[in-house]
């Protein structure tokens, strides 16, 4: 669920648990658990405003991540396993000699995927907080849409996201080369 529902809906779902007058998660702390005394604003400090926004992120996000490696997973053949245990190898072992060296193209291709993705926050941010308080949750994104939009300054907007799009796609090779090799059986 949390994959195919929309940012849009999401993020305003978010607002209100983490709403600082009558979110959810205050009643449940504060009437509830009867932890803290009083509402905690969270969407209005910054500390907690990208904490919130970074929790409906990996949120949204785990679950396609795990059904990725879990495919990973089951791609390494069973006859490895199994030749390990013959040979004495303990779980500890077979995870570090075996699992980890295999799934390394899956996490390889998760990790520049989730770069690119982290680089494409934008919605949540914006639905959310809008970049308050002071500008302390914005990302570059958000940045650059005010920027050409709210300011109307189109070209500098324009500039950002050329330079932001030059640089994802250098960190995305760097990460592909450092992180490429070879996988043997």
């Amino acid at each position: 669920i949390p994959v195919v529902t929309s940012w849009v809906v999401v993020s305003l779902i978010f607002t209100y648990l983490y709403n600082g007058q009558a979110g959810l998660i205050n009643w449940v702390l504060r009437d509830g658990l009867h932890l803290i005394d009083k509402n905690i604003n969270w969407l209005g400090e910054a500390f907690t405003a990208n904490l919130a926004i970074a929790t409906l992120g990996i949120w949204k996000g785990i679950g396609w991540t795990m059904v990725i490696f879990l495919a990973g997973l089951q791609s390494i053949p069973q006859e490895v396993y199994e030749a390990a245990a013959i040979d004495g190898a303990n779980g500890w072992q077979r995870l570090r000699s075996i699992t980890l060296p295999l799934i390394r193209q899956t996490t390889l291709f998760i990790l520049v995927l989730l770069t690119i993705g982290g680089f494409q926050v934008f919605i949540s941010v914006y639905v959310m907080t809008g970049g308050k308080p002071l500008h302390r949750t914005d990302v570059l994104l958000t940045y650059m849409y005010s920027n050409a939009f709210e300011f109307l300054d189109l070209g500098y907007g324009s500039a950002l996201s050329y330079l932001f799009a030059i640089m994802v796609f250098a960190l995305s090779m760097a990460q592909i080369r450092l992180l490429r090799r070879p996988v043997e059986y």
